[in-house]
């Protein structure tokens, strides 16, 4: 009887030391639902899913993440706030998809010449660093990212601005304020619908990088690219965590995914251009027509795209922001570093 008595006590001081052990194993592992508009065949989504195997991995298992591209899980236009509200913890889209909610981010779509993916995505992150806008304080940032030169894509060919004149074009956020100052007749809707929407006719053209002819099958319902390298625009591309998720994580664990998302500065940036040049190539395979504008003709475009940077900085300014700040070291920021076109 006392040998019984002695070993339920000792049975239950074990209950006692190794219980909290046993809790702590089952709750290391953390399950993070990741959403992402781009098809899975997409590079982008593919290195996206890359990001998540890599958290995995350097996180020795603590953090798994379910990975749901094609905008299985939100719309690209929900992504934001399903990721505030918990719907989904980690998100991809773009800051145009949410108009009014971000002022300060998307000045990084405004017709600026961009020339290059990759030192787009540099500055998007450095801007964001510099200037941290508040409207992002209620998730926390992985990365941001911006694409390559956005330019006219269309079914009858644009050689002049004056060709351009009222065609309807698809264009998402700011984007649309620049096809209406060249003369366009902007329609709003994702890029998943952009593919049905030229193919019937709903619109003549698009506006987008040479990426999405290749990613989104684009080049296959256009002709036309018309380089219009002074005015080409970027978009600003987000990937945020819900803050809550964010904070349950370990210090250590946080600091592993700080590192990793630097890296993935680097390896999204290159990729936009990667992808852009497999647009272009794509699209010469399949015959359709380069457009390339003169210096002059270049400069018309350039010119009545302007108002659009001018407004948006008035815009800023009248929300008690800074607006000729944030215009001015977007411009400073590829004149130093943005000046080999594609």
């Amino acid at each position: 009887m006392r040998r019984s008595a002695s070993l339920f006590v000792l049975i239950s001081l074990l209950s006692v030391f190794l219980w909290p052990a046993f809790c702590f194993a089952q709750q290391k592992t953390i399950t993070l639902r990741y959403s992402n508009f781009f098809p899975a065949p997409h590079k982008n989504s593919i290195l996206a899913d890359q990001w998540c195997k890599e958290v995995e991995k350097r996180t020795d298992g603590k953090v798994k993440i379910n990975y749901l591209p094609g905008a299985t899980l939100t719309p690209p236009d929900q992504t934001y706030d399903s990721v505030e509200r918990g719907i989904a913890d980690i998100g991809l889209s773009l800051f145009g998809y949410t108009m009014g909610k971000f002022p300060m981010m998307l000045a990084i779509d405004l017709p600026m010449g961009y020339k290059s993916g990759h030192v787009a995505t540099r500055m998007i992150n450095e801007y964001y660093k510099k200037f941290k806008p508040k409207e992002l304080d209620e998730v926390k940032v992985m990365y941001l990212s911006a694409h390559g030169p956005g330019l006219l894509n269309s079914k009858k060919p644009v050689t002049k601005l004056e060709e351009y004149k009222a065609l309807k074009t698809r264009a998402t956020g700011q984007v649309a304020q620049l096809v209406t100052a060249l003369g366009g007749a902007p329609v709003g809707m994702p890029m998943t619908e952009a593919y049905d929407s030229l193919s019937k006719g709903v619109v003549e053209a698009v506006m987008c990088p040479a990426e999405a002819l290749k990613g989104w099958k684009l080049g296959e319902v256009v002709g036309n690219t018309t380089q219009d390298f002074g005015c080409a625009y970027s978009s600003g591309f987000y990937v945020v965590m819900n803050k809550a998720k964010w904070n349950s994580l370990s210090p250590d664990v946080q600091a592993t995914i700080e590192k990793i998302n630097e890296e993935w500065i680097e390896k999204q940036g290159k990729l936009w251009d990667e992808i852009d040049r497999e647009g272009y190539e794509f699209v010469k395979a399949r015959g359709n027509k380069i457009i390339s504008l003169s210096p002059e003709e270049n400069a018309r475009w350039a010119q009545a795209a302007h108002p659009v940077i001018d407004n948006y900085a008035k815009m800023l300014k009248s929300k008690n922001l800074p607006g000729d700040e944030a215009i001015g070291f977007i411009q400073s920021y590829l004149k130093e570093h943005d000046k080999v076109p594609q």
